[in-house]
């Protein structure tokens, strides 16, 4: 074969190797097996052939532009949603989840620190910079191949045949797009980037059905709504990362099964009835305001799509219900830094956020308010001047990640005005170092976990002579590595006086603070209508006058 260009060969197939890599990239990490590297993505023999046949020079650089483009940035969102799939088990969808790039960049700077994050984001885009200039001079290589006028008919069948295959594949894995937008977990769905890209895009249609649903109210508005809790304080206080592995996996069972027997006991001395059930989240390993949008709304909130659609959509809420009972409405929200808008659309009469609850001592990392100063705020804010009445969210934080350094409960006439956290907010390993081990992360969280308890249920003791009733809820599990698996359900524990507690009685939860592993498990978007019901006031009968 004397004259063969081999070196061109050589060159060619290389470019088409490295195309094929990136358009096979894995979106799931049960796609990556070295049986995938073996595949062959349905796009690359579309792409090369419509690459030979591209009929001008001034055509050629646009549409190599527009190809590299859409190749790195398909590439890319593969990437997040692997990643997002690898930490928190969840579909990672532009769309929907754009706005997680923010927060994920917060919470790994927080972590591991800034200059490390830097370092590895810079690396990021050096690695995708040489992916694309290497990706850009590949397929000029492939516009220089030009066919001889009798293959050309040839090439132009191939490219039909090859973009009817294509959307025949998409059509058929179309009928198994599953309910929340997750892609089939198998290795074949990353051969496809196109399906992966218009399965995506599916989301517009999925969030418009949701809309619908969110335009209907799911409690009924109606006198005597609540009327039950009438005279009483109605807390309902989030536990972060606070996850059924809490109270089974061995790692973390032991220590807070421990705190929770505890509190059993001291708050049945003071006369009230505990009951405890398992509720199933809608996120795993972060976005709280999820499960808080789910549980208010009595919509499934699975995403940030979903969560930007129930702002705007009619919707009321739970605290909506407590205003029509004569609630005034409160949200303590120390994690947050801005004003929150969607305060007005949740019904909240007021909000607080970190800089409203005087809190001047140091933060603790990305934690800016111990718990426990925290709930004493809410005390020194609104229970003084309020002292009944009152339904109230608190978004508790300090065992959210980093995990790292943790607070100690200190006597709750001692906390001033935060500065006597001074000391331990700056002790304990940096985020960066117990982040380096998994072991030290895992160790972490049972800590942090464990002061949001022991907090938490000594400030319901503290109140016990008042009869609130107090709802204490997980808002999701922390990430899988963590954890020790992929379950989304959470604990729930309602605490309050026999009387109210008598009102739940056939929901058939455990009585304390320990749900039984056998006590069946409630959608959160469930409970908002079941608690309205059970504590709403029976409509009188309408008498019937008639006449003689």
């Amino acid at each position: 074969m004397q004259g063969f260009n081999w070196s061109r060969l050589i060159k060619l197939s290389l470019a088409a190797l490295l195309l094929n890599l990136l358009l096979i990239s894995p979106n799931h990490p049960e796609a990556v097996t070295w049986q995938a590297l073996s595949m062959l993505a349905v796009e690359l023999p579309l792409i090369l052939l419509v690459l030979v046949l591209l009929p001008a020079e001034t055509t050629r650089p646009w549409v190599r532009w527009a190809l590299v483009m859409a190749v790195m940035m398909t590439f890319v969102f593969k990437g997040a949603d692997f990643l997002m799939r690898l930490a928190f088990e969840r579909h990672f969808n532009l769309i929907t989840d754009w706005n997680l790039v923010w927060a994920g960049w917060a919470t790994l700077s927080a972590s591991i620190g800034y200059p490390l994050a830097i370092a590895g984001f810079g690396v990021l885009l050096a690695i995708l910079a040489l992916l694309s200039w290497l990706l850009w001079h590949g397929l000029a290589l492939w516009e220089s191949v030009t066919p001889r006028p009798i293959a050309r008919s040839g090439v132009y069948v191939a490219v039909l045949a090859l973009a009817v295959l294509l959307v025949a594949d998409y059509g058929h894995m179309t009928n198994r797009w599953q309910l929340e937008n997750k892609l089939p977990i198998d290795t074949f769905a990353s051969r496809n980037s196109a399906r992966y890209v218009a399965d995506s895009l599916n989301t517009v249609k999925a969030l418009q059905e949701f809309k619908q649903i969110a335009s209907q109210q799911s409690a009924e508005q109606r006198p005597g709504i609540l009327g039950k809790l009438k005279g009483h304080n109605v807390l309902i206080l989030f536990v972060e990362s606070y996850g059924r592995s809490s109270l089974e996996n061995p790692l973390y069972a032991d220590t807070q099964r421990s705190t929770l027997t505890i509190a059993q006991e001291r708050l049945t001395e003071k006369g009230l009835a505990l009951r405890s059930g398992w509720l199933d989240a809608p996120t795993l390993g972060g976005q709280s305001w999820l499960s808080h949008g789910t549980l208010a709304t009595g919509l499934w909130v699975s995403n940030q799509g979903r969560y930007r659609a129930m702002l705007g959509s009619p919707r009321n809420t739970l605290f909506h219900d407590a205003r029509l009972a004569g609630f005034r409405t409160v949200a303590i929200m120390p994690a947050l830094r801005m004003p929150w808008p969607d305060g007005a659309y949740f019904g909240f009469d007021r909000v607080y956020q970190s800089g409203d609850l005087g809190y001047r001592g140091e933060a603790f990392n990305w934690v800016l308010v111990p718990d426990q100063f925290a709930l004493a705020a809410l005390d020194r804010l609104e229970r003084i001047t309020h002292d009944n009445n009152l339904f109230v969210q608190v978004a508790l934080s300090s065992s959210h990640a980093p995990f790292t350094p943790i607070p100690n409960l200190l006597p709750w006439d001692a906390l001033g005005d935060g500065t006597v956290f001074n000391d331990v907010a700056q002790s304990g390993d940096a985020p960066e170092l117990v982040w380096s081990d998994a072991n030290r992360v895992r160790e972490q969280y049972r800590l942090a976990v464990n002061y949001s308890l022991r907090t938490v249920f000594d400030y319901v003791e503290r109140h016990a002579h008042r009869a609130d009733l107090v709802i204490v809820v997980g808002d999701h599990e922390p990430a899988p590595f963590i954890s020790g698996g992929k379950a989304t359900e959470v604990p729930i524990h309602i605490i309050g006086s026999p009387e109210l507690i008598a009102d739940i009685e056939d929901w058939d939860w455990t009585p304390g603070l320990l749900p039984n592993a056998a006590v069946g498990v409630w959608g959160m978007d469930a409970f908002r209508e079941r608690f309205v019901q059970a504590f709403s006031q029976p409509l009188e009968p309408q008498t019937v006058v008639t006449q003689q």
